[in-house]
């Protein structure tokens, strides 16, 4: 964690607004050319920065409770004019998320012209500040997992902010907000990259109507706030975005294959437009209205049959809607990065002309990627394609489990894409930043004492928490360690570590087997998670992992006793002679165990070293040849449900490689990956697409196509 100054400038934020929800404002200065010009900021919750109207950056970078990471931007090549305008807009959210932490608004920012500070928050040489009042401010959640959807009310001069030196807003005040704690971002600045619409595949047309009887948007959790941390209440919204969509009637609903650029709507029509392959950033829409209007654009990464996408799905309200106040051409960029293949633009109230959609994709920047590797096989070339895609779609400031629901830094998905960072990066800079920002901090609010998050930086209003995720931050924390050689990190991380381990002593029973843990236990998207009470052992093979790696990295013996002795009690509690079973109950006193046996059991046991080869030839063999890609659960062995994506396959698939089952490796990474290539050119969260389709656990495929390429592996 490297330390920040700045040179003059102080946080603030408009006065009496720090903890107000949903609140944005802008700080915007003119300023001369120079020769060289950089902007030093940070915030809470987020910004974009424009340099003469053009987009250049969103931030900032996330960190810890109490600790603000700093951008430095070279905005030499955007300020080439006589006069330029710096415009910051900032929007601060002040809900419980997992996107984010809850904490008070501000922004601290100079801007650095030829050396020399020339404005700076909080001083004398000061920006200018008004509110940004075309956001409105009352509106409903995007998801549970993110804050609040974005809906404006704008006329044709809604840029001016950001391109008009002689514009001359309604100032608001700004008072400082206390000393903060700043740090270097320490990872690579984000990349952003236009790409446009490939073709419109569906038209049809679009009107207000009815509530249909069978969807009611009060359902959807994230939609409606307490009033309090989680947002606001129904009966405070200015828009229900979501309830105006399912109220609408969509009709004469056609596929079509036109091109993207100049498409026209008439007043109630609707065009969905393919953006060739999946893709996470901001929606950018040239459009022109002959009259006051309303659009939406509805988004999502896979495209239903009936033609017309569903803003609910996955649990999101994935619109953002424009209120046109007048006739005239409208730039409309959203604030927040989105994920979509396709995106429905809807027009009511006005005939349309879209000059062009796009997207300013943010991800990974390409110059820190190495070469890919030479890969013959066309189709394994589209997988390895296609998860690095998924990486650099997840790995901007810290590891994402998606870029779309949640753009939450979860424990166990980071295990994977920390592995995919040093396979396609050679290095570690993210998941530093990822597993530092677990340790910066003495608390997480409303968490148990010794819990870790299950993911973070996040704020989690119920309490909840994940206890075997926790175990994966100290699996990765000591891969980390081989990879990076930091023991730096890995000295400041134990405390953390064994007050971790010491809460989990209370739930061990009598033979030292960890028993009804509270909150959510959790072992994967399966039938595995219906087994995971009173004593799950899947659970506790992680746990005995989890004890090993301690006592490695710390030289604790005792740990390392206590980890061999567990595994030495699971292989003689858990295997009924065939396969390991899932879990046990606690009966009369006594533990029964189930006869529940999944297959994602079986990898577990493999995975943390409770089996091996040696021990389990029969269990290998048979997990090798029958089970995978190729079997069909219906036929072949339907006593044992099947694995999911996220984890069992990817502990099966990391379980050929470590034993040099290369052919069957490959296999089953066409069989599992080529359709999630082939539909969205991103690798999924399920086998199905019915949750998100760039999960970034998934990029670990590039991680196994990469070192086999090491070990001489031909394809």
């Amino acid at each position: 964690m490297t330390r920040y100054a700045f040179d003059k400038a102080r946080a603030v934020w408009a006065e009496g607004k720090e903890r107000e929800r949903n609140y944005s404002m802008i700080a915007r200065c003119v300023v001369p050319k120079c020769r060289a010009m950089t902007l030093r900021l940070t915030g809470h919750s987020g910004y974009s920065v424009f340099v003469n109207g053009k987009f250049v950056f969103h931030g900032p970078a996330r960190a810890g409770h109490g600790h603000f990471r700093v951008d430095e931007l070279d905005l030499s090549e955007f300020a080439g004019e006589p006069e330029n305008i710096v415009a910051i807009l900032c929007v601060g959210y002040n809900i419980a998320s997992f996107q984010l932490t809850d904490q008070p608004s501000f922004l601290c920012a100079e801007l650095v012209c030829g050396g020399e500070v020339v404005r700076a928050t909080g001083t004398d040489d000061d920006f200018d500040y008004s509110e940004y009042t075309m956001r409105l401010q009352k509106v409903q959640r995007y998801s549970f997992q993110r804050p609040f959807v974005e809906c404006y009310r704008l006329g044709e001069d809604h840029m001016r902010f950001a391109s008009d030196p002689a514009y001359r807003p309604e100032a608001v005040p700004v008072v400082p907000v206390g000393d903060k704690s700043f740090i270097a971002r320490d990872t690579l600045p984000t990349d952003y990259e236009r790409r446009d619409a490939k073709a419109v595949r569906v038209r049809g047309g679009a009107a207000p109507g009815a509530l249909k009887n069978d969807f009611s948007p009060a359902d959807f959790r994230g939609a409606r706030g307490d009033g309090g941390e989680f947002g606001f209440r129904e009966d405070e919204l200015e828009i229900y975005s979501q309830n105006e969509l399912y109220a609408m009637r969509f009709f004469d609903v056609e596929t079509t294959d036109e091109p993207a650029s100049d498409v026209s709507f008439a007043d109630g029509s609707f065009a969905v437009f393919d953006m060739g392959v999946n893709t996470s950033g901001y929606i950018d829409i040239s459009l022109s209205v002959d009259s006051a209007s309303t659009v939406w654009a509805v988004f999502s990464e896979t495209l239903p049959e009936s033609g017309v996408i569903d803003p609910g799905a996955n649990g999101c309200s994935s619109e953002v809607r424009w209120e046109l106040t007048e006739p005239g051409r409208f730039s409309l960029l959203s604030f927040e990065p989105y994920t979509y293949r396709y995106l429905q633009l809807i027009v009511v109230g006005a005939d349309a002309v879209c000059e062009k959609l796009s997207q300013l994709c943010e991800h990974y920047p390409a110059s820190g990627l190495l070469p890919a590797p030479e890969i013959a096989d066309t189709e394994l070339k589209m997988i390895y394609d296609a998860a690095v895609e998924t990486f650099c779609q997840n790995a901007t400031d810290i590891f994402m489990d998606c870029p779309s629901r949640e753009r939450a830094g979860w424990l166990c998905d980071s295990f994977f894409t920390a592995r995919t960072e040093y396979a396609v990066t050679g290095r570690s800079l993210i998941e530093k930043a990822f597993l530092e920002n677990f340790i910066m901090t003495d608390r997480y609010p409303r968490i148990a004492e010794g819990m870790l998050p299950m993911c973070y930086p996040s704020d989690h209003f119920d309490g909840n928490y994940i206890p075997n995720w926790a175990m994966w931050y100290v699996v990765e924390l000591a891969e980390y360690r081989k990879r990076s050689g930091d023991e730096e990190l890995v000295a400041r991380a134990k405390g953390k570590v064994l007050a971790l381990a010491d809460f989990l002593t209370k739930f061990e029973n009598e033979s030292g087997l960890l028993e009804k843990l509270e909150r959510w236990v959790f072992v994967e998207w399966s039938k595995a998670n219906d087994y995971v009470q009173d004593v799950n052992f899947p659970t506790n093979m992680l746990y005995s992992k989890f004890l090993r790696v301690i006592g490695e990295m710390y030289s604790e013996k005792e740990y390392i006793e206590k980890a061999e002795k567990l595994a030495e009690t699971i292989r003689n509690t858990a295997f009924d002679g065939r396969f390991f079973i899932d879990n046990a109950v606690r009966e009369n006193g006594r533990l029964k165990l189930t006869g529940n046996h999944t297959e994602t059991a079986q990898y577990y046991a493999f995975h943390t070293g409770v089996a091996d080869v040696g021990t389990y030839p029969e269990l290998y063999e048979l997990l090798l040849n029958s089970f995978g890609s190729v079997r069909d659960p219906e036929k072949e062995y339907p006593d044992v449900p099947v694995s999911n994506a996220f984890i069992g396959n990817f502990l099966r698939l990391d379980i050929l490689f470590e034993n040099g089952e290369y052919d069957r490796l490959l296999s089953d990474i066409k069989g599992f990956f080529l359709p999630m290539a082939k539909e969205t050119g991103t690798l999924w969260e399920h086998m199905s697409p019915g949750a998100s389709c760039c999960h970034g656990f998934a990029s670990h495929v590039a991680y196994w196509l990469v070192e086999m390429k090491k070990r001489g592996v031909a394809f």
